[in-house]
């Protein structure tokens, strides 16, 4: 453990000898009491319920946007206002997913700040903030696309250059959870669903980026270097991260893992931010 970046766990050992394990995901997804029943589904107070939701949607607007046939039907600015909306939602659900790390942290490491903080030491504070920084370059590049030209110097500096930048954020936000989720960069944990999660993340992530390469637009033409590529890379990215929304809300009425989840813990292991 003391070899990694980030801590992502903390262990103690309790009077009876046995070792406790709180994963610091855990601890983040279940500030409030875990939900059962019918409250993993529906609970509009719960501030995770809403970052699932707000992820559902904005992924939903952006495969329904490089469908052909809804593409056709609509009109090519009111295509691109689908993507834009659909942004809006990641923003917001980045926000609050932001704001839900920064309340994880004790108080006296934020100096009582709960919005403006820099804590780079900790690995939710680093993804989250990637995250929203993402979802900030994809509201620039959707928004101007919805009066630009393909080919245009404005398309080529407003819409690719941000597009490229927020996957290449997305990328390192959902590896840094992935890292997180698995405690280490590498791990084989079926059971848990976190690990589903993060997993669909980060190869949506990938799906983003590479439809952003396929998105450059040749010099000199209004022809993009591939454009099949560009719309399943969209599609698959935002199924997956579709996916990831929904298991979110499973995730909040997940049991807490026990130290036989953790590879490799052990009572002398660094402890995770709490």
């Amino acid at each position: 453990m003391s070899r990694m970046p980030f801590a992502t766990y903390r262990t103690r050992v309790r009077p009876d000898g046995t070792v406790e394990v709180r994963e610091s995901r855990w601890h983040r997804k279940h500030q409030r009491p875990r939900a059962t029943g019918r409250e993993a589904w529906w609970a509009p107070r719960d501030r995770a319920w809403w970052i699932g939701v707000l992820f559902a949607i904005g992924s939903t607007l952006f495969a329904v946007g490089v469908i052909p046939a809804y593409a056709h039907a609509v009109g090519a600015r009111a295509d691109s206002l689908t993507f834009f909306v659909g942004s809006v939602f990641f923003t917001s659900a980045g926000f609050l997913q932001y704001r839900e790390a920064v309340d994880a942290v004790p108080p006296g490491l934020r100096h009582g700040r709960r919005v403006l903080v820099f804590l780079p030491g900790r690995i939710d504070w680093q993804a989250t903030v990637w995250q929203s920084a993402g979802t900030l370059a994809f509201n620039v590049s959707t928004a101007v696309a919805v009066g630009a030209a393909i080919g245009s110097a404005q398309y080529r500096h407003h819409v690719w250059r941000p597009d490229a930048v927020g996957s290449a954020c997305f990328l390192i936000a959902s590896a840094l959870a992935w890292f997180e989720a698995c405690h280490g960069w590498s791990a084989w944990r079926p059971r848990s669903v976190a690990w589903w999660i993060t997993l669909a993340n980060l190869a949506g992530s990938v799906a983003f980026a590479v439809s952003a390469v396929a998105a450059f637009v040749q010099p000199g033409t209004a022809e993009l270097l591939s454009a099949p590529v560009t719309n399943l890379g969209t599609l698959i990215g935002a199924v997956l991260f579709l996916a990831g929304a929904v298991l979110l809300l499973a995730e909040r009425a997940e049991s807490e893992p026990g130290s036989d989840s953790v590879p490799g813990a052990d009572p002398g292991a660094a402890p995770a931010p709490d």
